[in-house]
């Protein structure tokens, strides 16, 4: 039976090595700043902290100019350390050519995250087909022949105590693979989504042979890896299950979180956990007023939360609705636009192209109520979006839609930072809309979590609980 055995940082010894005592760990990762999105957070921050804990990183990955990045965000480049060597490599991207052909910049070619919609013409169609059965496991297999080759190099040069890659890129592990076999580094396999699980997965046309050898290629870096790390249990119960008949590495759950740094009260610090003064208080709500509704990051259309919409919709008929924001930062898609129209709340909508991380987190302190959804997909119930922990970090309520007993809804209830509703439950949500709006009416807002139950989730804490994993792997 799977245990999170490292859900909770105090299973084990955490305290940091002597500081004067040095261990060195390569880091293989993708997406590594001037990348931006959700995917570089990870890694970014744990290189940013392990150096606390007696670890010094070295990062590996891809050069900016051969990258394919879904966005970009250059103030990000400020969290690296200066302590902290990178080193980027070529890399070839075989969607590179279909994207020129069709006028797209090659990070659009296939934009994994909305791959489910359906394809508008026969380039996109082929381009699927292509991804599924031929680029495995994923459109960035083209850096990994770059990527191990760089690596068994430093490995060489001056021999490392420990090897992460993280994914997705999943692809980025076959390169963890090979090292690991051929030198024999204590190497940690860090999984932030699911491999052949993930939410899309099933709606690939990939053939049977395809589909084979992928869970195959899956099962050996499960395996192979001296660790495996996830970012939430349920994810870690689905790894470990792949290889419980025949051995495999043990899976220990890191979750993300949120870097006390990036906000700017910083109410929520490891050392400062004092609130925010009443005048501050004051300050928040006249900036957030009207009452904001805010969503930040990418909302897809398995997504659209249709219960709020039609709860919205519901209130306003009634007119018990103050003025109303709904915000929508990143990434929107076409489907939730309509969905809006349809209820009436266009003239409410107020949305916000991409912004670097540290606006981003702004938005999200701006808001009177945090919005977060989850995929309509099978094993909705492990999918712990990254932002969660930043929202918990803010203060502010959050509004759920997904799966009540899911992971995400755990962390919304045991921070008290708010509730998740099915994605059916107009009723329920029409009420905790309402409560928070005469809350607001009456000049008294809801708060979400207090800055005790999130520092928890604090990046440092989860630097700290990756440290002693792997004083732990390459002592013994």
């Amino acid at each position: 039976m799977f245990s999170p055995r490292s859900d909770n940082p105090s299973t084990f010894d955490l305290q940091p090595p002597t500081y004067n005592i040095r261990k060195r760990v390569l880091f293989v990762t993708y997406y590594f700043p001037p990348s931006g999105g959700p995917g570089v957070q990870r890694a970014l921050k744990l290189v940013k902290y392990l150096p606390r804990f007696g670890w010094q990183p070295t990062v590996l990955t891809v050069r900016p100019g051969a990258a394919a990045f879904p966005d970009r965000d250059e103030t990000l480049l400020g969290d690296v350390p200066e302590s902290v060597r990178v080193e980027r490599t070529a890399a070839w991207d075989p969607y590179a050519l279909y994207a020129r052909l069709l006028g797209k910049e090659k990070s659009d070619a296939v934009s994994v995250g909305f791959i489910g919609e359906e394809a508008p013409g026969w380039r996109e169609r082929l381009s699927r087909w292509l991804r599924a059965n031929v680029v495995l496991p994923d459109a960035r297999v083209g850096w990994v022949p770059f990527a191990a080759a760089r690596a068994g190099k430093l490995l060489q040069e001056d021999p490392f105590d420990a090897l992460i890659t993280t994914g997705p890129p999943h692809s980025t592990h076959l390169a963890g693979l090979l090292l690991a076999r051929l030198t024999g580094v204590a190497w940690t396999a860090d999984f932030r989504d699911p491999w052949t699980d993930i939410s899309y997965y099933q709606q690939l046309p990939t053939t049977a042979p395809a589909r084979r050898l992928d869970r195959a290629v899956e099962r050996a870096v499960l395996r192979r890896a001296h660790l495996v790390t996830a970012v939430n249990p349920r994810l870690g119960q689905l790894l470990e299950s792949k290889t419980t008949s025949d051995g495999g590495a043990p899976v220990h759950v890191i979750r993300n979180g949120f870097d006390p740094d990036d906000f700017s009260g910083q109410p929520h610090s490891d050392e400062t956990k004092g609130e925010a003064s009443a005048e501050e208080a004051d300050e928040q709500q006249q900036e957030a007023s009207p009452f904001v509704l805010a969503h930040v990051g990418s909302l897809t259309a398995s997504q659209d939360p249709h219960a709020l919409w039609e709860a919205l919709q519901r209130l306003r008929e009634q007119d018990t609705v103050p003025e109303l924001r709904i915000r929508m930062v990143g990434n929107l898609d076409g489907a939730v636009r309509q969905s809006l129209r349809r209820r009436g709340l266009d003239d409410v909508l107020e949305t916000v192209p991409y912004v670097p991380h540290a606006e981003a987190v702004g938005f999200m302190e701006k808001a009177s109520l945090l919005l977060l959804c989850i995929n309509r997909t099978e094993r909705a119930e492990s999918i712990t979006p990254g932002k969660t922990y930043e929202y918990v970090a803010t203060g502010q309520p959050v509004l759920g839609l997904g799966p009540p007993e899911g992971d995400a809804a755990k962390v919304l209830r045991t921070s008290g930072a708010g509730r998740m509703f099915a994605h059916d439950d107009s009723e329920g949500v029409a009420r905790f809309l309402e409560e928070h709006l005469r809350a607001w009416e009456a000049g008294a807002p809801r708060r979400g979590a207090a800055p005790e139950d999130a520092d928890r989730f604090s990046r440092r804490r989860q630097a700290k609980q990756l440290s002693a994993l792997m004083n732990r792997l390459s002592d013994s």
